[in-house]
């Protein structure tokens, strides 16, 4: 197997990220499965090719939680970037990005708590709970920290408008 091109080389990897509100303006996160560390996440993922971003988070919000009745409500103004540390760089992706390039969706849940089913074919994450916008920053991993304080801010409104019914 080759090496990998240096960090500064390789591209970020096209992905999407989904932040679901229920209506009192609370957001849908999940601990992850894959590590020993307390992180909490939306659910997100990789663009397939020939895929749009739209079309990838509605996937992606069934893959990863069930259901996906939902309705879209924003989308980030742009493409949001983190870096992954040197030391998972090698690892994740098989050492091909850099990180992700992601772009983010805000959707209304229209279901009920009983149709979210982290149990899927794949499943990504150990337990799931509704919290305000602004917590969710402080429980993710520290690599993707900035990243989710720029979509908290960027979705601010959405909640308070969904807090104030």
């Amino acid at each position: 197997m080759s090496k990998p091109l240096p960090l500064s080389q390789r591209p970020y990897r096209p992905g999407v990220g989904i932040v679901l509100f229920n209506a009192h303006g609370q957001v849908f996160t999940a601990r992850r499965i894959d590590t020993k560390d307390v992180a909490w996440q939306f659910p997100q993922g990789g663009i397939d090719d020939g895929e749009d971003p739209a079309s990838a988070a509605k996937r992606e919000m069934l893959e990863e939680i069930g259901t996906d009745k939902a309705e879209l409500i924003g989308e980030s103004s742009g493409w949001i970037s983190y870096d992954l540390p040197d030391d998972l760089a090698d690892r994740v992706w098989k050492g091909r990005f850099r990180g992700q390039k992601q772009k983010w969706f805000a959707y209304q849940f229209l279901g009920q708590d009983s149709d979210i089913n982290i149990d899927t074919e794949h499943p990504e994450f150990s337990q799931w709970r509704w919290m305000d916008l602004a917590e969710v920053a402080t429980l993710i991993v520290a690599f993707k920290r900035p990243l989710y304080e720029q979509v908290a801010a960027e979705f601010a409104p959405l909640a308070a408008k969904l807090k104030q019914g």
